[in-house]
């Protein structure tokens, strides 16, 4: 999950790119809201690593000012089509077994209030959740100074930096987590 706005040369596109890649050398297939953007960078990512993506995508009756809508170069290999913008968040978060989070814009931080709200209420059952970047620890951060965040909240989630961070996690939580299973994740 993360911003439709990043072109193929930003930071952050290529990041998503070498995770994708990664996870889809290990056999995980990734979900993703079939966009540009983050969208498009983890069906690249699948492709170069040999993996397979399904793209959760909705179709506006009208067009709207605020939202990327399918991106025709996002070219995954199965989809799923939603009702509406909230149907396609949910059926990528409830898809997911693991969410992982890029930089993005309002679409990114309800996707990500989302899935915290919901491992919080299923703490021991919940879905890892991955923060790529350093500015989420920022974030966080104010979260903490100005919300209030029930004790354990902030164990709920993993910050890395690297692509080559996120394999390891993932494994990580295969012996944690002995429920999940990695066949799938939401990017």
């Amino acid at each position: 999950m993360g911003g439709a706005e990043y072109e193929e040369d930003a930071r952050e596109y290529q990041d998503t790119v070498g995770v994708c890649k990664a996870l889809a050398e290990n056999g995980i297939t990734i979900l993703d809201g079939g966009g540009p953007g983050i969208m498009r960078a983890a069906t690249e990512g699948a492709h170069s690593g040999g993996g397979k993506v399904v793209g959760i995508t909705y179709y506006p009756a009208y067009k709207h000012a605020h939202y990327e809508g399918r991106d025709v170069q996002n070219l995954f290999d199965e989809e799923i089509v939603t009702p509406d913008y909230f149907s396609r968040t949910k059926k990528l978060l409830e898809m997911g077994n693991v969410h992982i989070l890029f930089r993005g814009g309002t679409g990114t931080i309800g996707e990500f209030g989302m899935t915290w709200a919901s491992s919080r209420i299923h703490q021991g059952h919940n879905i890892p959740i991955i923060l790529f970047g350093s500015f989420w620890g920022h974030i966080i951060e104010t979260f903490k100074k100005y919300m209030y965040l029930r004790p354990g909240e902030t164990r709920l989630y993993d910050i890395v930096e690297r692509p080559q961070e996120v394999m390891p996690l993932i494994e990580k939580y295969r012996r944690d987590l002995p429920d999940i299973s990695t066949k799938t994740n939401g990017v």
